[in-house]
């Protein structure tokens, strides 16, 4: 039997796929990077282990072979922390023991009988990488959408070229086969989920880079966090997603949009042409006269133009000056309209306007010490927002003229690594010596403040690693030894921070696009989405707020938190959509610029005029 306790962490992953790759430069769970399939990788085994607890599945060799791969090598619990708090290698341990009982024991290990559909799949591309067995199959079967039931399919193949898939899509139509294609992880909404075959891109990696174009060419299975350390080392960038999501499914699905969009703007902004296999197995490229008008919008939910095998994505400059400022508020008005204020004068590159959950959940490695951290920046520093900011030295000398507070990077290295001392007297004491009709931010923050302000809080990589388990610290103490890992211009554009918001639920996302002059619509929106919430005691809170086109637009995030193990947390958000829904669609019919991104969903290489200027 798994034991409770293990099933209950194992059903909790979030599916995510950050342990798919080497955010953390820990390496790779060594038979993932060797296998490919889901099932061999740290979030494929906690399906596993979670799917045997329920009984899903049987033992049968696949299983045995995944978790006999299985090295203990202890790399998950390392990541997974980082992002979630999960400790996972105790599920891989309990995997180990509970097959090496069942085989003592003389049980039955089911052998999976092959069919004339797999011997084809396999003729495409290779033995290894087509199978058939519930050991694989279970792994992209579900995800943590609520409102999505499982759904198992009969094969998973791993295509290595865009001919591959072309022969794949033939062949499913030709024996009627309904297919998915997925990136990396799944799609958390429920959208990626077939009876038939599941195309698995994990094996498409190859990046071309265009120096002189400043172009990046990629395959499907690359991801943000990849394609951003290729074109760093030639000092470039690129408008990157989520990290461990693949770059093509970003910007077929939803377009690609993060606080970058601010100077890089969304949609068909971020890339030249992209390479397609249509649904009927045809291959064609954007730039083609008679490729499909993928460019245009209607504003419906539509299904993807097809398989993206390549997306020629725009690089942009890295500036060797640049550097990540915080401008702290007390008010959300004041936070938008300063954001604003800088797009209006193309002032910085990356804006974002970040709410208290977002700012204490980025910088603190536990819940726990999150949930003090936002406490003493909203009640004792009176930070309750706080724009953020990438700019050149020209830009911050301008902005630190035109706010009153400047949090540089020096600062929230000092704060970051001080972090456990946050909340405690000798800190807080000091607010309360500076009280005075200023909130307490203005004076505590100022420059001069600084040698108090390190030694109060001693900042120091141990220091920060006193929040983790005893067994982490020294790995903790390590990891923020290292510059990148608090230099807030690194940690926005690879954005493995970010992966943070949902560490204490699985975070269910709204996002629109808005009028950014439209102040009283923002608010609006988010007070609408934060009733609706409460009403059905759904956790919730903003994420960020992100201008686009100087000013005119922006893109406003707003998170709910639930359980996804938890059935009755998925009655609630059903019931909350059945009243967003009505609330998103009444908007967008009556205010120009206001489109909620479940009509741009799979319309996401469309250009923006076509959905926010009509």
């Amino acid at each position: 039997m798994i034991p409770e306790e293990v099933g209950k962490t194992a059903a909790q992953c979030r599916h995510y796929a950050m342990c798919k790759i080497d955010f953390l430069g820990t390496g790779l769970c060594p038979s993932g990077r060797v296998k490919h399939y889901v099932s061999y990788y740290p979030q494929g085994r906690m399906d596993i282990c979670d799917g045997l607890a329920r009984g899903l599945i049987p033992v049968t060799e696949g299983l045995v072979d995944i978790v006999g791969t299985c090295t203990l090598c202890g790399i998950c619990d390392k990541q997974c922390h980082f992002v979630t708090g999960l400790r996972p290698l105790k599920v891989m341990r309990s995997l180990k023991e509970f097959i090496a009982a069942y085989i003592a024991a003389g049980q039955e290990v089911k052998i999976v009988d092959s069919d004339p559909v797999l011997e084809s799949l396999r003729e495409i591309v290779g033995h290894e990488w087509a199978s058939n067995d519930p050991a694989i199959l279970l792994t992209y079967s579900n995800d943590p959408f609520p409102l999505a039931d499982m759904q198992m399919p009969r094969y998973v193949v791993l295509p290595r070229t865009g001919d591959q898939i072309v022969r794949l899509v033939h062949l499913a139509n030709g024996r009627g086969i309904p297919y998915v294609v997925r990136g990396n992880g799944g799609s958390v909404f429920g959208f990626v989920f077939t009876d038939g075959i599941v195309i698995d891109v994990n094996r498409m990696k190859s990046i071309d880079i265009d120096r002189d174009n400043w172009v990046a060419v990629v395959e499907p299975g690359v991801t943000s966090f990849e394609l951003q350390q290729e074109v760093a080392k030639l000092g470039f960038r690129v408008n990157a997603a989520e990290p461990a999501a693949t770059v093509c499914g970003n910007i077929v699905c939803t377009g690609m949009f993060s606080t970058w969009s601010n100077a890089y703007g969304v949609g068909a902004d971020n890339f030249v042409n992209m390479e397609f296999v249509d649904r009927q197995g045809g291959l064609f490229h954007l730039n083609e006269k008679t490729a499909p008008n993928i460019f245009a919008f209607t504003n419906e939910g539509s299904p993807s133009p097809g398989i993206c095998t390549k997306a020629y994505v725009r690089m942009h400059p890295a500036i060797d000056d640049e550097e990540g400022l915080l401008v702290p508020f007390s008010s959300f008005s004041g936070a938008v309209s300063f954001a604003r204020d800088l797009s209006r004068r193309r002032i910085g590159s990356a804006i974002g306007v970040l709410g208290g959950h977002y700012l204490s959940t980025f910088i603190s490695p536990s819940a726990e010490l999150a949930e003090r951290v936002r406490s003493c920046l909203t009640e004792a520093l009176g930070i309750e927002y706080a724009v953020f900011i990438v700019a050149d030295r020209y830009a911050r000398e301008t902005i630190k003229g035109m706010a009153g507070t400047i949090i540089d990077n020096r600062l929230f290295r000092m704060l970051m690594l001080g972090l456990p001392h946050l909340n405690e007297d000798g800190w807080l004491d000091l607010i309360r010596d500076l009280e005075n009709e200023e909130q307490p931010y203005e004076i505590l923050l100022r420059e001069e403040m600084y040698p108090v302000i390190e030694t109060v809080l001693s900042p120091s990589p141990e220091t920060l690693a006193q929040a983790v388990d005893h067994d982490l610290k020294d790995f903790y103490s390590s990891l923020y030894a290292r510059p990148e890992m608090t230099d807030l211009l690194w940690l926005n554009a690879f954005r493995i921070v970010s992966s943070r918001m949902a560490r204490h639920k699985h975070v269910f996302v709204f996002v629109a696009y808005v009028p950014l002059a439209r102040l009283d619509i923002i608010e609006h929106i988010a007070a609408e989405l934060k009733a609706i919430a409460d009403r059905y005691a759904i956790s919730n809170d903003f994420g960020f707020l992100t201008p686009l086109d100087l000013g005119k637009r922006a893109i406003l995030e707003y998170d709910y938190y639930i359980d996804h193990t938890d059935r009755s947390e998925g009655v609630k958000i059903g019931k909350a959509l059945g009243e967003v829904e009505p609330m998103f669609d009444r908007l967008s019919a009556t205010t120009k610029g206001v489109r909620w991104l479940k009509y741009v969903f799979g319309q996401g290489s469309s250009r923006k005029e076509s959905f926010l200027y009509t």
